[in-house]
């Protein structure tokens, strides 16, 4: 059967394809009788109506794309939770796609929203993103962008983030001020802004409480995973780092892989070792021991992501000149028994 179509309902009521429209959309200059038999007769033949040809005609496509890093992460999923409710409110479908730290990937996938004609893009960006042309080519052909979470200071667009240093300088200090002096640092990728400013806010509290910075109790951990964390822990504790007492890690998976291998080697936690982690991940408040972490609320993120990226559609549509803006979501510690 083929898709029944807006002229052959107006050839079977014999009346005009734009009247046939026009019921369909309640226009009041369609009366009650003819209304009733347009909708009666789409419903017969399982009319629906061209999205396409009507994105065509209004310029919107009312979709939007969302680019991730990674859709396992709990932060994550959590941001998508509140980005899909908000949209839904506005009447907008969402195209989530995944990076996985691929930056290759990543463009062909802007390349591919911008095809499909969304009404605008939100997008964390992966570690390995250090060119950002493609993205500037966002801005240019006029689609709103807004980054968050993984960003970049080059792009003039709206941003959603936290205070990365802060969050950080805040854990070093907590665990100075409860007796920790030999503080080591599991850090992200060298790129991303966020890697950058927590490792930043790490080096900060130490050497405003006195404690001279050691570089060599700092270790990478490019994709902040459960295997990496595990790793750097075995990697710390087989060198022999003397008197190492603390680990913080760029993220909490890391660090349930930290805690994991100090389990292994009943090394006590936090007698021996404290462990901190950062986005209080939801397993974080059930292993054992529970870990600290730093909540980033990740809700509240989708949600002023999206409000950012329709305040910009909404200006665009009317023509109205938009201002950027970078909304910064205040965190807090969340203190458990690792520390």
């Amino acid at each position: 059967m083929k898709k029944p179509t807006l002229k052959q309902i107006a050839e079977t009521l014999g009346i005009s394809i734009s009247t046939v429209s026009k019921a369909l959309k309640n226009y009041p200059d369609v009366s009650a009788k003819t209304k009733k038999s347009v909708i009666d007769l789409a419903q017969s033949l399982n009319f629906t109506p061209n999205t396409f040809a009507q994105s065509l005609r209004s310029k919107e496509s009312k979709t939007i794309g969302v680019i991730i890093p990674s859709m396992v992460h709990y932060y994550f999923s959590s941001i998508l939770d509140a980005i899909l409710k908000e949209s839904e409110k506005k009447g907008y479908m969402v195209i989530i796609m995944q990076s996985n730290e691929d930056h290759e990937l990543e463009k062909k996938q802007i390349k591919l929203l911008l095809d499909k004609g969304v009404d605008g893009i939100l997008i964390s960006l992966s570690n390995r993103t250090k060119d950002f042309q493609y993205l500037q080519r966002v801005i240019d052909y006029g689609t709103p962008l807004v980054l968050f979470d993984k960003i970049t200071k080059l792009l003039k667009c709206s941003k959603v983030i936290i205070n990365d240093i802060k969050a950080s300088y805040d854990v070093v200090t907590h665990l100075i001020n409860k007796g920790y002096k030999r503080i080591a640092y599991f850090r992200g990728d060298l790129n991303p802004q966020n890697s950058i400013d927590r490792f930043l806010g790490y080096k900060k509290a130490l050497e405003d409480n006195g404690i001279k910075y050691d570089s060599s109790l700092v270790y990478s951990s490019p994709i902040a995973n459960f295997d990496e964390g595990y790793a750097n822990a075995k990697k710390l504790i087989e060198e022999d780092k003397a008197n190492v007492d603390a680990i913080y890690t760029i993220t909490d998976l890391n660090a349930i892989g930290v805690i994991n291998y100090l389990n292994e080697k009943n090394i006590k936690i936090p007698e021996e070792i404290a462990v901190f982690g950062f986005s209080n991940w939801f397993m974080s408040s059930v292993i054992t021991p529970s870990l600290s972490s730093v909540e980033q609320n990740a809700y509240e993120t989708g949600e002023k992501c999206v409000e950012l990226l329709f305040n910009e559609i909404e200006s665009k549509q009317k023509g109205i000149p938009f201002k950027h803006e970078t909304i910064t979501i205040d965190t807090q510690l969340i203190l458990r028994n690792s520390t």
